[in-house]
């Protein structure tokens, strides 16, 4: 009686050897796809964090990122390697800069330069012009 592990005598053939490269062909095949389905995966996180994958840039950072493949921890790093713009920073100092702006306006302040009264005594060419500038300057201070 014949067991599977010898020679099928008819073809010269091992039924097993046969079935193993198959198995080993299936398992490669099945390798290649969970590669595939993990650098996808990692792919997207780094498009969920705002990374541009088509930027050369973000390609070697892409490829280099060893730390967690959440979309945080990668937007963390990516601001950091000034992969991309920390957008809520930018937000809060454009809100900072229109506050400031607005505080100016209703505190009375303008966007001319104060007037340097010194100076222009000095180039005053006559006593008429001093005391003019006298009288301007004592209207002017609050």
């Amino acid at each position: 009686m014949d067991s599977e592990l010898d020679h099928d005598e008819e073809t010269g053939r091992n039924p097993l050897r046969d079935r193993m490269k198959q198995l080993e062909s299936e398992n490669a095949e099945l390798k290649a796809r969970a590669d595939e389905a993990s650098a996808a995966a990692r792919e997207l996180a780094f498009v969920k964090a705002g990374v541009d994958p088509t930027l050369p840039i973000a390609k070697y950072f892409m490829k280099g990122y060893d730390g967690e493949l959440t979309a945080e921890a990668i937007r963390e790093a990516a601001i950091e390697a000034q992969i991309v713009r920390d957008t809520q920073k930018e937000q809060v100092a454009q809100e900072a800069g229109a506050w400031n702006r607005s505080n100016q306006a209703a505190a009375g302040a303008s966007d001319e330069p104060e007037m340097d009264w010194v100076t222009r005594i000095n180039q005053a060419k006559s006593s008429q012009e001093v005391e003019a500038l006298l009288s301007q300057a004592k209207t002017a201070q609050p």
